[in-house]
Order: structure tokens, then sequence, then C-alpha cells
């Protein structure tokens, strides 16, 4: 039997941990000598730091410590703001997405196949994520003159702040080291920028995900009107794609991209229809295609003068006139995605997006959502049947309409987790007016209303779609402090007074399901995985999916109830310490469940 600590875990230890296995002799007492490791990374005497190419900031070294400290907290369930809460996969996770994503490291390493983040532009409008982890309550509000009762961490980064670039960077850089690690081997992040700090994002990027991890700057046509504020105006925004792993993405290539494009098909021979393409070599010299003649031609071809010969024999190279001609079958056409780096698609549009929510919503409730005709093109290239996507700056939900609706055309089941911070909108917004207090709820109820509005839909089509299958729903989760007293966490600190107090050790405003959900973190558990409650002998018993945990928080449970969990044949059973009359009854309960599967208790 084993006792959770109920927090995240301290990748500073892991990390120290891992050095010592490669380099024992570095590690002295827990500590690295790092003169030491150099030396031992290096064929030369290291005697100081030479000069390198790499971006550096103000705040860098904070936010690399920042990622390895583990936080005591949990996401606490809301039921009542959830959509079929029992049955969704569907997760909207409210609370700073760095303390959110750092929760999520156990229960989705390597699991998320897609990320799309729209993050503020650092425009000297948009508001920055800050952390005062290091810094006492004092030095912070000297430092952005912004505080809150509750110690929030947003502060407004404008052009006059003296760590303007600096704070974005930071934001950013730490989010995308702990995001970096959810993405399975083949998965890939496209991160939504302007011109404002593209080029510092592309070199944070580069370090993160590795610059042989660089797919594209996807251009993307925003708008289409001419704005007077610039010399040039700017009617486009970038989209950074990086994979975590580009040789096995390269790899799977056949199932990343856009649909092909078969139109201009309209010769046809033996083989099928077809359509010529050119030989010729682009770019030419400059290239260094091969110069040479063949069969009259000559010219810089894209292919040598041997593979010319045999595609000239097999018919797939044709004289065409005076020229050269390759014929490309519609059949091969069929198996190649097609993928460019420039969207111009008048659909695509921000002002389309924003007409469309205001529509949907009633009211004009945010300002430049993302349109999710572009977010549908993105997950196509993307992400198929059942994988799972990550949006950490969800603002006004537009990623989780997009999933739907591709769902809904494609009979897929894509799945999504998208974190947005509890902020809270302006008082005098036409959504405050509205009734809506915060972004999270504009997101949250605009999720329903386009789940309602598919449903509708279908219901007035003359011959109605199956969506039995189709999942609407969403599990909202919330960011808390841990679900146990401090006490739980500073046995250095008890008196013998206190002792007695440890029977209580969770806090009293907690529910079940709140502890469970904690449990789910602690050990690595998908969020998404249904619960049946299941009453035995008065006891209520949670069962996860697939029997995955069998948890059990009640007092005076009876062996009745120890039986009844053992025929689930569960992987995992949690109890809380207090389940148990006494300690004999315990240590039995514990010895007869330990014979099927593993036990912890809280």
């Amino acid at each position: 039997m084993k006792k959770l600590n109920m927090k995240t875990e301290d990748k500073t230890i892991t990390n120290v941990e891992q050095i010592a296995q490669l380099f024992p002799n570095v590690v002295s007492e827990g500590k690295i000598d790092f003169d030491l490791l150099k030396q031992m990374l290096s064929d030369k005497i290291v005697e100081s730091d030479d000069e390198r190419y790499r971006l550096d900031w103000v705040g860098k070294k904070a936010s690399l410590l920042k990622v390895n400290t583990a936080i005591d907290k949990t996401l606490r369930p809301c039921k009542e703001e959830s959509v079929d809460f029992d049955n969704t996969e569907n997760l909207y996770i409210e609370g700073d997405n760095f303390e959110v994503l750092k929760l999520l490291q156990e229960s989705y390493l390597n699991k998320v196949k897609m990320i799309y983040i729209d993050p503020p532009y650092n425009t000297g409008k948009d508001f920055v994520y800050s952390d005062n982890f290091t810094k006492s309550k004092t030095d912070f509000e000297d430092e952005i003159g912004l505080r809150d009762e509750d110690d929030n961490k947003l502060f407004k980064n404008t052009d006059s702040n003296g760590r303007f670039h600096s704070d974005w960077l930071s934001m950013m850089y730490e989010r995308l080291l702990v995001s970096r690690d959810l993405l399975k081997d083949d998965g890939v992040i496209f991160i939504s920028i302007d011109d404002n700090e593209v080029h510092n994002l592309r070199k944070i990027c580069d370090e993160v995900f590795g610059e042989s991890n660089f797919i594209a700057n996807i251009c993307h046509k925003a708008r289409a009107s001419v704005s007077n504020d610039k010399i040039i105006s700017s009617n486009h925004n970038h989209i950074l794609l990086y994979a975590k792993q580009e040789s096995i993405l390269f790899e799977n290539r056949k199932n990343f991209g856009l649909a092909p494009n078969l139109e201009g098909f309209t010769k046809e021979d033996e083989k099928g229809k077809y359509k010529y393409t050119p030989v010729d070599g682009p770019g030419g010299e400059r290239k260094g295609n091969p110069y040479y003649t063949f069969e009259g031609v000559t010219s810089y071809f894209r292919y040598s003068e041997k593979s010319m010969r045999e595609k000239f024999d097999k018919g797939i190279v044709v004289k065409v006139g005076n020229g050269l001609q390759q014929k490309y079958y519609l059949e091969d056409a069929k198996h190649r995605k097609k993928t460019d780096t420039t969207w111009w698609d008048e659909k695509l549009y921000t002002s389309t997006a924003t007409t469309r929510l205001k529509k949907m919503m009633g009211g004009d409730y945010f300002t430049n959502p993302k349109n999710i005709d572009l977010l549908k093109r993105i997950l196509t290239l993307s992400v198929e049947k059942n994988d799972l996507v990550l949006d950490f700056f969800s603002g006004s939900a537009s990623t989780a309409h997009a999933i739907m609706d591709l769902n809904n055309q494609n009979k897929t089941n894509i799945k999504y987790i998208c974190i947005q911070l509890q902020e809270e909108v302006s008082e005098t917004s036409e959504a405050y007016k509205a009734g809506y207090k915060s972004i999270p709820e504009i997101g949250k109820e605009r999720i329903r209303r386009a789940g309602k509005k598919i449903l509708e839909d279908n219901e007035a089509l003359k011959e109605p779609k199956d969506l039995t299958n189709l999942d609407i729903g969403f599990r909202v989760l919330k960011i808390d402090s841990s679900n146990m007293k401090d006490v739980y966490y500073h046995p250095n600190k008890l008196s013998q007074g206190s002792i007695p107090q440890l029977k209580f050790n969770i806090k009293e405003d907690r529910t079940d399901l709140d502890l469970l959900f904690q449990i789910m973190l602690d050990l690595g558990v998908e969020l998404s995985l249904k619960i049946s409650p299941k009453v035995v002998d008065g006891t209520t018993i949670y069962i996860l999916e697939n029997s995955e945990l069998v948890a059990c928080f009640e007092d005076n449970i009876s062996l009745k109830v120890i039986e009844a969990i053992k025929e689930l044949s569960p992987l995992r059973v949690m109890l809380k310490d207090s389940c148990f009359s006494s300690d004999k009854d315990k240590i039995n309960a514990v010895e007869s469940l330990s014979k099927v599967c593993s036990v912890s208790v809280i």
C-alpha cells in the first residue's frame, strides 16, 4: 500500500536523477556541479561561457525553474456547468493555462495529436500572464503596478514596459516547454501570431521543438480591408507549424495534408484519366537541376537523364509539340494530399468569424474570434478519427466549435481539451450587459449553442443523420488549491496536539468527485474516462471506465464492500485513510485487495 503525495511531479528531482545516471560524477548530495557537467560534454577545456547562437532575455532562467517546480493545485469538476458530463470525452478547463498544463502532465503525456493556440500577439494592448513565485507580494506590486485581492496574475503588457518583449517571451516559453511533453511523437503544434512577435516566437520554438522540426510558416489572409494606421497595411497573420519529431511525421505524411486537387484530369489512356505536368526543373541552374538534351529538347530537367529515359520508355514522359510533358494520373493524385503555405481564401477572414459568432450568440460579445473554417482546415490537415486536440488559449472556444462541426461532417470522434483563464470581461462591454461575467462563460455558452444548432440543422433535413455517437458535450473542470489541508504536506511542522487532525486531512468543502479527479491526476488517468457510481451495502464506490480505478471515500466500510471491489478486478483501488473503523480492518482489507490490484490511500 502506498500513500499518494497529491502533488505534481518535482521535475528538478527527476532531471537530476536522469543526469546522475549518465554522469554520476557530476552529482553530489542531489546537487549538480554545472562546471563539471559542461566539461563532461565538451572535448575542450571549459574555462567560461562562450558566446553562442541563441535567444536570451531577462527572465528566461526563471521560466526554466518555474517549469520544473511542483505545484499544489487540483482540477475540480463542475457538473452543473457541463453538458453530458457522464458520457462526454471533451474537457473545458478554467484556470491559468500554465498551471493546468502542469497538472495534465501525467494524464496526457504523449497523448495529444495536435495543439492549436492563438496566444496574445503582444501588440501593447493584450494581457500577458505573469508569475510571482520568486517575488514577494510587495516586489510584484512595485514591478507591474497591478494586483487584486485574489493575487490576480494578469497584467497589461504595454510597450512602455521595460521588459515588453521579455515578459511575453517568458510567458510563451514556459507554456511551450510544458505542452511539448503532451504531444505524441507524430504530433504537431500550430501557433497563430502576427508580425509583432513572429520572429521571436520562431526562435523560441526552434529551441523548444528543435530547428529541424520546423515545418512551415503558413501565411493566412485575415482581412480584406486596408487600414491607414501603417505605411503598408498588413492584411495577413502567420501560423507557425512545428512537429514534435519531423522524421516520424514525414514517415506518416500520407496522413498529413489537405484533400488533393482532382481537377483538370481530362485526358485518358488505357491506364486511366490523366493530365500533363512539367518535366522542367523548377529554379533551373540556380537550384542545381541537370542540364542536357533529351529527345531533341535541351533544358534544365527535374530528373536525371537515366530517370527521364526510364519514364519515356514507360510512356510516362511523352513528346507534346516541341516539348516534353509527363502524365499525372488521377488515381495517383487521389492518394497525394496537398498543402501549401499561403491560405488566401475569403471564407477564412476574421470578419467572417466575427459575424458568425455575433449571429450565434445574439450580440457582439467577443473581439476577433478565430474563424472555424480556418480551424477546420488545420484539423483536416493534421488529425483524424479519434485523435485528441489541445487548445490552451481557448478564447471564444472556436476550436471546440470547429471540432464538433468536423465530427458531424466526417463521422469522426476527434476529442478536445480547451483551457481558458478565468478572465473577467469589462463591465462596460456588451457581453457583461448580456450577463456574461468572464471569457469562459462566453466560451461555454458558445459550445452549447453550437452543439444545439448541429442537432437542429440535422432535424431539419429530409433524411436526418444518426447523431447518436456525436459528442457535443464537455466536462467543465476548474483549477483550485489542493483538496488536502496544508498540514498534510508539512509533517515536520506538526505538533503533538495537531496529530489527531490528520484524520481529517481533506478540506471540508470538497466532494467525492473533487477527490476522485485529483486522484486521477495523481495517478495519470485520463480525465475523460466515464465514471460509474455504484452503491454496495449502503456505501458508494466510484468505478472508472474499464475498471481503470475504483475509489471509495466513505467511513466504516464493510468487508462486503471490499469483496464487491475485488469482483470488479480493477487495476487500482483508492481508499480514504479513515474508511475503516479500526487498524485491524484496514490491514485485512488492504491485504485482501492487494492480491488482485494496486491499493493506495489518501
